[in-house]
């Protein structure tokens, strides 16, 4: 076995064991004080890593390697907007920016890599959320070109409790067949999970790497699709360990009152 294989071996099998554990996963969030902004204006969004059913623990997120948002398939670099929002004893990252067009925003962040010595590997999650500008209902499936990134199926601003939502992992440009997915729900409504499989429940993708899930409550959700990253990195001591890329959505569902 040469070394290149005997490396890809290794992280392959330290990635999989990784994936097999439960409730302990760790996600990226980017999220704005509101999915929807009918007059258009300002949008703040919290940028956290940590673990969203449970509130914590907050990880400490360096300053990412890139932020910024699309619009009517523009890109803007906003990683001059970035505040510093230390919490916890750890860093998070706060930004503002201006809608001042109707469609639909999408913010997205790559985060630096995040060292995870408890499973040797490190994680880099490609996350984004969709803003609807002045309720346009436009634009909202339009892809960044991250390296791995979640298309929805469903419009991910106008979702009601009990809706169905549709996605298609992407990994490369391409769709992953049968991606696994784990869904995170920001548990602000302080829900008691039964157990801990209920904490972060896996959902699978299909064959042409589309997946759905029937949102339960009302509030955030994230959908994160775990994959290996093509190339091992270097560990703080120098050895080669796996990636776990991440493509990572977050949605917001509303009840339906009178």
């Amino acid at each position: 076995m040469t070394l290149s294989i005997a490396v890809r071996t290794a992280s392959t099998l330290a990635l999989g064991l990784f994936l097999a554990l439960p409730a302990a996963a760790h996600f990226q969030q980017i999220l704005p004080q509101s999915d929807v902004l009918p007059e258009g204006g300002a949008v703040d969004l919290e940028l956290i890593f940590t673990h969203p059913f449970e509130g914590g623990p907050i990880m400490d997120m360096k300053r990412p390697a890139a932020v910024g948002v699309m619009v009517h398939g523009n890109k803007t670099d906003l990683s001059g907007e970035l505040v510093e929002a230390p919490r916890d004893g750890a860093m998070t990252w706060q930004l503002s920016h201006e809608l001042a067009e109707p469609g639909a925003a999408v913010f997205y962040v790559t985060p630096q890599p995040y060292w995870e010595p408890s499973e040797n590997l490190y994680i880099v999650h490609h996350a984004k959320v969709i803003v609807d500008s002045y309720a346009s209902g436009d634009g909202w499936d339009g892809m960044v070109g991250l390296p791995a990134e979640i298309q929805p199926l469903t419009q991910p601003t106008a979702l009601w409790t009990g809706n169905l939502f549709s996605g298609v992992v992407t990994q490369g440009g391409k769709p992953v067949p049968f991606a696994e997915i784990e869904v995170a729900y920001v548990n602000d409504a302080g829900i008691e999970a039964p157990n801990d499989a209920y904490i972060t429940p896996l959902i699978k993708a299909d064959a042409n790497g589309t997946f759905h899930y029937a949102i339960p409550h009302a509030g955030w959700w994230g959908f994160a699709a775990l994959l290996e990253g093509e190339k091992p990195m270097k560990s703080p001591d120098g050895q080669a360990v796996p990636v776990e890329e991440g493509a990572l959505i977050w949605v917001n569902a509303k009840d339906m009152t009178r």
